[in-house]
C-alpha cells in the first residue's frame, strides 16, 4: 500500500492523480509513482455593473473531480506565557472514499525557533513524530520536489519540519488529528512574533468548513500593542497582563500564514516601529504601532470631553432609519461619563437643540435628554448648513476634546445647499479643532460633501448601507471614541546625525494629521523615511488639562535582509492609494496623481474599480501610457456626487485611507459594495482568498494536470502577490511587476528541477523559496538579478 505525506494538518487516501484533491499536500514517498500537489479551482467572478465593461465574460467553472474526503474544521489553540509557546492543533475530516486510507502526518514549522515536546495523537492515540532540523528538512523537502515535479514544498525551505509514522484510517471514518508543540517566540524590533503556517491549507480544493485561532497571552509586564498583518482579528484583554486573540472564518481557502506581533512594557504608553527596506537607495517604510495604558482611563480620572451628536429628522428618515437613529442617540447618551458635556442637535427645515447651550452629564440632565429624544419624529426638508453650524457655534473650548456626531441620509434642500460654501462654512465655525464624524445613511447622501467634511475638520467618515442597523455602526465607532486618554497627538522624529526638522527624516505619514488616541485603542501610522539610523520617535499630546510627551527608541534599517516586513510597504501602499483617490475626489485630477496611482496599484497588484484593468488578461502592465489614460478615465466616475455608485467609492477609499492590514480593505467599501460587487483579489474561494491584489496561488499547475481542454475552459487568474512581489501573467509566465523588458530579456535562465534550480534554491534560502514555489514558469529579480525559471 502507498505511504503518502500530508503536510500541513492534511490527511488524504491513496487514489490516482487525477483524483487526488486534498486539504494540504499529497506526496508519494515511495517513488513508485508521482502524485502532484492539489490546486484551488480558481474561478474569476466579474463584479456588478459599472460604468465601464469588465473585461471578462462570466466564466463557467471548471468540473472539479470527485471529492474522496472532506475537512471540518481547523482548531489552533495557543498559549503564551512571556515569550514561550505552547500550541495545540486540531482538524476533524471524514474520509469519504470506499478503501481505507494509509497515510503520514507532515508539518513545516513556522520558522527554524526552538521548537519541543511534539506529539500527535489520533482520537486519543499518541504516534511517534520526528522532528527535523531545518538542514535535514531542506533535504527532504528537495527530494520530494525531484521525485513528483512539484515545487510546492520549497516555499517553506530554510525551516524545519516534523513528520509521524503511518496510520490508518477506514473508510467512511471521521478522525480527528491533534498536534502539541511548545516553541521559543522570536523577537522583531522589541514585538514578540507568534507565526502559524496557516497558508500550507491553501493546497486544498475544497474550503475548510470553519477556521479558529484563540492565542491567549500571559505577561510578567503589562501588555501593550498587538497587531496581526495577516488576518482581522478580536481582541479581549482581561486585564493588564492577558489577552485573548481570536481569529474566526467558515468555508474559506487560507492563503496566508497566521501572524500576531505584541510587546509589554511599562508606562503609560508603548510605541514600536517596524521598518522594511527593499532598497537603500530608496526611501524605507515604517510602520508605528503606539497603544495608551489600557487601564489609564479607569485608574484615573478620566479627561472630560464634549459630545454633539447631529441628527437628521427630515422626511427620509421616518420608519425604521429614525428609530434606529433614536436608539443610537441613548446608546451615546447612556454612555457618557461623569465631567463630560453633551447636546443634541435634531434638523430638518429647522434646527432644534435639546438645550441652548453645553450640558454638564449626570443623571438629570441625563434624563431630561432622553424625554427630548422620544420626542423626535420625522418631516420636513434637510438643513445641513444650519444644523452644523449650531453645533459648532456652542463649542468655545480649543482645549477640551470634542466630537461632533453628524448623521444624514439625504442632501441639503433647504438653508444653504452648495456643497462648497457649506464645506467652507463648517471649517470657519469650527475653530476649537472639533473632530466631526459623519454617517450616511443610505445612497442618497451626497458622499461628496461628507468626505469634504470629514477631511477638513479631522475625522472620519462612515457609510451605513440601507440594509445596515445605524445603532450598530454608531455605538461601534463611539465605543472607540468614549475614553479619550491622549488628545492632539503629534508625532516627532529625531536621528542623532541630523537636525530636528522632521520631513527631512520621515514623509507621507498616515493618518496625516494631528488625532487621538483613546483608551482600548491602537494607532497604527504607517510612513516612509529617508535616512536609516538609530532614531527617537517623540510622541506628544494631552493627558487631561496637562501636555505630556513619550520618548521612544526606533531603528530605521539602512536594507532589510528578507522580506519578513514587506506588509510595512504593501500597508503603506493601501494608504497611499486611498489618499490619493482622496485628494484626485475633492480636489480635481492632475498628471501627477494619476501617474502615481498606476505606479502604486501595478507595483502592489491593488485593484480599484479605477485600476481593474490590471486584472485584464489581454492587457499590458507595462504599457503605462495606456494605464494611465484607462485609469484618468475612470476616475471620472468620482464626479458623481449621490447614488449608489457614489456612495460606494467614498465608502471604498475610506477603507482604503485607514486599513490596517494590506488586506483589510477587501471586506468593505467598493471590493464587495453593493455597487461593484467583488472585485478579483478581493478575497473568497472564488479566487483562492487574499486581499488586495490578491494573496493566492496562480492558476496553473493542477489546472494543467487535468487535462487541456479544462483547463483551457477555465478562467485564467491575472495577478497575484506572494512574499513582497507582485506578479502578472504575460503569455504563459508570471513576471514580478519590477521586471523591465530589457531585465527580462537578459534574466539567467533556470530549467525547473536542474542542478542549478536546486543551486539556486541553497543559495539564497528562504529569500527566494516562495518563488520557486510557483507551479509555472515565473521571472523574477533578487540582489539586482533576474532569474527566469522555466
Amino acid at each position: 500500500m502507498k505511504r503518502l505525506l500530508i503536510a500541513m494538518l492534511g490527511l488524504a487516501l491513496l487514489c490516482s492523480p487525477a483524483a487526488a484533491y486534498a486539504q494540504g499536500f499529497l506526496i508519494n514517498a515511495d517513488g513508485k509513482c508521482c502524485v502532484p500537489l492539489p490546486r484551488p479551482i480558481i474561478i474569476i467572478e466579474p463584479p456588478y455593473p459599472w460604468p465601464y465593461p469588465w473585461p471578462y465574460p462570466r466564466p463557467v467553472p471548471r468540473p472539479q473531480p470527485e471529492q474522496t474526503y472532506k475537512i471540518k474544521e481547523l482548531k489552533v489553540d495557543a498559549n503564551i506565557d512571556n515569550q514561550i509557546a505552547k500550541v495545540q492543533v486540531s482538524q476533524s475530516f471524514v474520509n469519504t472514499g470506499s478503501q481505507q486510507m494509509e497515510v503520514s502526518f507532515v508539518f513545516p514549522l513556522p520558522y527554524d525557533g526552538a521548537i519541543d515536546r511534539l506529539t500527535l495523537m489520533v482520537d486519543g492515540k499518541e504516534y511517534e513524530a520526528k522532528l527535523l532540523s531545518a538542514k535535514e528538512a531542506r533535504k527532504q523537502y528537495e527530494e520530494i520536489v525531484r521525485q513528483n515535479k512539484d515545487p510546492a514544498l520549497l516555499e517553506w525551505l530554510g525551516t524545519g519540519m516534523f513528520k509521524t509514522s503511518v496510520f490508518p484510517v477506514p473508510a467512511g471514518a471521521e478522525r480527528t488529528v491533534t498536534l502539541r508543540y511548545s516553541q521559543l517566540l522570536r523577537k522583531s524590533d522589541g514585538l514578540t512574533d507568534f507565526t502559524f503556517p496557516l497558508s500550507t491549507a491553501k493546497y486544498t480544493s475544497h474550503p475548510i468548513e470553519a477556521i479558529n485561532f484563540r492565542v491567549r497571552i500571559t505577561s510578567d509586564t503589562k501588555i501593550k500593542n498587538m497587531y496581526s498583518p495577516s488576518h482581522e482579528v478580536d481582541v479581549e484583554r482581561d486585564d493588564n497582563k492577558h489577552a485573548t486573540i481570536k481569529y474566526e472564518a467558515k468555508n474559506k481557502i487560507p492563503t496566508e500564514d497566521f501572524r500576531l506581533f505584541y510587546d509589554a512594557a511599562g508606562g503609560k504608553l508603548s510605541a514600536k516601529v517596524l521598518t522594511y527596506r527593499p532598497d537603500k537607495d530608496e526611501d524605507g517604510y515604517f510602520l508605528l504601532l503606539a497603544s495608551p495604558d489600557v487601564k489609564a482611563a479607569e485608574d484615573d480620572e478620566p479627561a472630560g470631553k464634549t459630545v454633539l451628536f447631529v441628527v437628521d429628522r427630515s422626511g427620509s428618515m421616518s420608519g425604521k432609519k429614525i428609530d434606529q437613529a433614536k436608539q443610537a442617540l441613548k446608546f451615546v447618551l447612556n454612555n457618557l461619563k461623569q465631567g463630560d458635556t453633551f447636546n443634541i442637535i435634531a434638523y430638518d427645515s429647522e434646527v432644534e437643540s435639546f438645550r441652548p447651550e453645553l450640558q454638564r452629564y449626570d443623571d438629570a440632565s441625563r434624563k431630561a435628554a432622553l424625554r427630548f429624544i422620544e420626542g423626535i419624529y420625522a418631516g420636513g426638508s434637510t438643513n445641513i448648513d444650519g444644523a452644523l453650524k449650531t453645533a459648532l457655534n456652542q463649542l468655545n473650548d480649543e482645549e477640551r476634546p470634542s466630537y461632533v456626531l453628524f448623521l444624514t441620509d439625504g442632501l441639503p434642500t433647504t438653508g444653504e445647499t452648495n456643497e462648497a460654501k457649506i464645506a467652507q462654512s463648517v471649517e470657519q465655525a469650527n475653530d476649537v479643532r472639533a473632530r466631526l464624524f459623519t454617517f450616511g445613511v443610505g445612497y442618497d447622501v451626497n458622499s461628496k460633501l461628507l468626505d469634504k467634511l470629514v477631511r477638513e475638520n479631522f475625522g472620519q467618515g462612515v457609510y451605513v448601507r440601507p440594509n445596515e442597523d445605524i445603532e450598530e455602526r454608531v455605538s461601534t465607532l463611539y465605543n472607540k471614541i468614549g475614553s479619550p486618554v491622549l488628545t492632539q497627538v503629534e508625532l516627532n522624529w529625531e536621528i542623532d546625525a541630523l537636525d530636528k526638522d522632521a520631513h527631512k527624516i520621515v514623509n507621507r505619514v498616515y493618518p496625516r494629521d494631528n488625532f487621538d488616541l483613546f483608551a482600548g485603542d491602537q494607532l497604527v501610522v504607517a510612513g516612509r523615511y529617508k535616512h536609516a539610523g538609530d532614531a527617537k520617535v517623540t510622541i506628544r499630546g494631552k493627558v487631561g488639562d496637562e501636555k505630556q510627551t513619550f520618548d521612544f527608541p526606533a531603528k530605521l534599517s539602512k536594507k532589510s535582509n528578507d522580506d519578513s516586513h514587506a506588509f510595512v510597504e504593501k500597508l503603506w501602499a493601501v494608504r497611499r492609494v486611498g489618499e490619493i483617490l482622496d485628494e484626485i475626489d475633492l480636489k480635481g485630477k492632475n498628471d501627477e496623481l494619476v501617474d502615481e496611482l498606476v505606479q502604486l496599484a501595478t507595483k502592489h497588484g491593488i485593484l480599484t474599480p479605477y485600476t481593474s484593468f490590471l486584472a485584464d488578461e489581454n492587457g499590458n502592465v507595462r504599457d503605462l501610457a495606456a494605464n494611465r489614460r484607462q485609469a484618468s478615465s475612470r476616475l471620472d466616475a468620482l464626479r458623481a456626487e449621490q447614488g449608489q455608485g457614489a456612495f460606494a467609492q467614498r465608502s471604498g477609499k475610506q477603507s482604503l485611507k485607514s486599513a490596517e492590514r494590506a488586506a483589510a480593505p477587501a471586506a468593505d467599501g467598493f471590493f464587495e459594495s453593493d455597487a461593484f460587487g467583488a472585485v478579483p483579489g478581493a478575497g473568497g474561494p472564488r479566487f483562492g482568498g487574499g486581499g488586495v491584489g490578491g494573496v493566492g496561488r496562480p492558476a496553473g499547475g493542477q489546472a494543467g494536470r487535468a487535462g487541456e481542454t479544462e483547463a483551457a475552459e477555465a478562467p485564467r487568474q491575472r495577478l497575484f502577490s506572494v512574499g513582497g512581489k507582485t506578479f502578472y501573467r504575460q503569455d504563459d509566465r508570471w513576471v514580478e511587476s519590477s521586471v523591465q523588458e530589457a531585465d527580462e530579456k537578459n534574466a539567467q535562465q533556470v530549467d525547473r528541477y536542474s542542478t542549478a534550480y536546486f543551486a539556486l534554491a541553497d543559495k539564497y534560502g528562504e529569500r527566494i523559496a516562495k518563488y520557486l514555489a510557483i507551479d509555472a514558469p515565473v521571472v523574477f529579480q533578487i540582489d539586482d538579478e533576474t532569474f527566469y525559471v522555466k
